[in-house]
């Protein structure tokens, strides 16, 4: 039987192809500087995540010990069919470094908004090393487009509320992550849950709240409800399923609750068991326990099965025009669109809302494969490239530009990306860094905070 392997040892986390990459470094190289970068898009900017958690996780303090630098020379002799591991590079670095890694890696702060075609630069220590982590470095690309994702959708629920709502007090819970299941693996769900959570504070994905916890000192960085799945309604069979919604509301007397609706027919739900037989219970339980009904639809067409839901239950339970003129259903009863929730849909279904004169603040959002998990690499075309070396004690700028794709032109020179005087990013040269700076999740969040969020901040302080 195989002797299992180290999952956690750096020298096995990176491409087979970079095992021999120090042998093909011209003679005398000594530094390798090589850069991260947006290169475009789907979106104009992206927001900065996820770089202190890959550093914590898997590159800080010793990371290399004299079983690993064993286990990889004989695994990729196995791999390649001969020794090409560099085992002296890596003997070396535990007898001079102590097994720590001499790289110095220096980045905008996380929660930065960065334009496009800016970097995040790696300066290294150990020429071969530069782009040995580039492997694991580049996966940064997964937190980082997830958060740029949610604080796009942030951005667009903002835009609908500032238009039909009173305020904006309702934004940090207006998209919640349902991603969990549908993510590829628990540390994805890690990463791409606490990504969303620098936009939002509700979520059903625990992983990332373990994460913010544990890489970004944030006690609980996200909050949720109880809430039915199909399962527990359908169980009580289609004849039941009134005593099934009777249940919740019994179960959980106080606060806020959600109650999936569709499993059957949803306008029956919403019209005769929510609106008439349970209806004095969804009241009494409002105004005498401030609790609140959330019902959530699940299928069909998003955009016309929430303005219909809205219609029904305003004629059952009337409501309110807010200062705005758009229509409020009572405050202990709101909905949740879960299904078919992205990027795209999002303002179908707000503007079908507003059309209709419903006000944003009538409905909350829940998101699972399109915010965690339908985007990839090339969503916001990150790519990490070497831009500058020293060989022979003489700097070297380096870079690529193939004929074939333009877009593909890398950078070249010693960079970094700095805030000039009017405060937005560019790349300069010889920028300075601090090696030592870790963030809180709360300064993350201030960093990646919209625009509309905080002008109405601003306000509130001068009211």
């Amino acid at each position: 039987m195989a002797k299992k392997l180290d999952p956690e040892n750096i020298l096995l986390i990176t491409d087979s192809y970079k095992v021999s990459h120090h042998k093909q470094y011209p003679s005398g190289t000594t530094i390798v500087f090589s850069y991260f970068e947006s290169r475009g898009g789907k979106f104009p900017e992206v927001c900065f995540f996820g770089l202190q958690y890959l550093i914590k996780r898997w590159l800080e303090g010793q990371v290399v010990t004299a079983e690993k630098i064993q286990q990889a020379t004989e695994f990729y002799k196995l791999h390649f069919g001969y020794d090409l591991f560099n085992e002296e590079g890596w003997k070396y670095i535990l007898e001079k470094h102590g097994g720590k890694l001499p790289l110095r890696i220096r980045a905008v702060p996380e929660g930065s908004v960065v334009p496009v075609k800016n970097v995040q630069n790696t300066d290294p220590n150990c020429p071969w090393l530069t782009n040995w982590v580039e492997t694991l470095l580049v996966q940064c690309w997964y937190p980082m487009t997830v958060a740029t994702n949610s604080r796009a959708q942030k951005q667009i629920i903002a835009e609908y509320l500032l238009e039909t709502a009173d305020n904006l007090d309702g934004l940090p819970f207006k998209l919640h992550d349902f991603g969990f299941r549908g993510s590829t693996s628990v540390e994805s769900a890690s990463l791409g849950g606490a990504a969303h959570l620098v936009n939002f504070c509700g979520t059903d994905t625990v992983a990332g709240m373990v994460l913010a916890r544990n890489y970004y000192g944030c006690e609980i960085a996200g909050f949720s409800i109880p809430a039915a799945e199909h399962s527990t309604i359908t169980t009580w069979g289609k004849e039941g399923e009134k005593e099934a919604f009777r249940n919740m509301l019994e179960q959980f007397p106080t606060g806020l609750v959600a109650c999936v609706s569709d499993s059957y027919n949803i306008w029956e739900a919403c019209e005769k068991y929510w609106g008439e037989d349970l209806k004095d219970l969804v009241v009494d339980r409002g105004t005498n326990k401030k609790g609140v009904l959330v019902i959530r639809p699940d299928s069909g067409n998003p955009a016309e099965v929430v303005v219909k839901i809205l219609n029904i239950l305003y004629k059952k339970f009337g409501g309110e025009k807010n200062s705005k003129g758009f229509h409020l259903l009572p405050p202990y009863l709101r909905i949740i669109q879960g299904d078919g929730i992205s990027y795209e849909t999002l303002s179908e279904i707000l503007e079908n809302m507003k059309k209709h004169k419903w006000s944003a603040d009538n409905i909350a959002f829940g998101s699972g494969g399109a915010l965690l998990q339908k985007l990839d690499r090339d969503t916001q075309k990150c790519a990490y490239k070497c831009c500058f070396a020293v060989i022979n004690e003489k700097p070297v700028n380096v870079y690529k530009q193939p004929i074939t794709d333009s877009t593909k032109h890398s950078k070249k020179g010693l960079l970094s990306l700095e805030l000039d005087d009017t405060g937005k990013y560019v790349t300069v040269e010889e920028g300075k860094g601090n090696a030592d700076k870790e963030y809180t999740f709360a300064q993350v969040r201030e960093n990646a905070e919209i625009p509309l969020v905080k002008e109405a901040k601003k306000n509130k302080e001068k009211m």
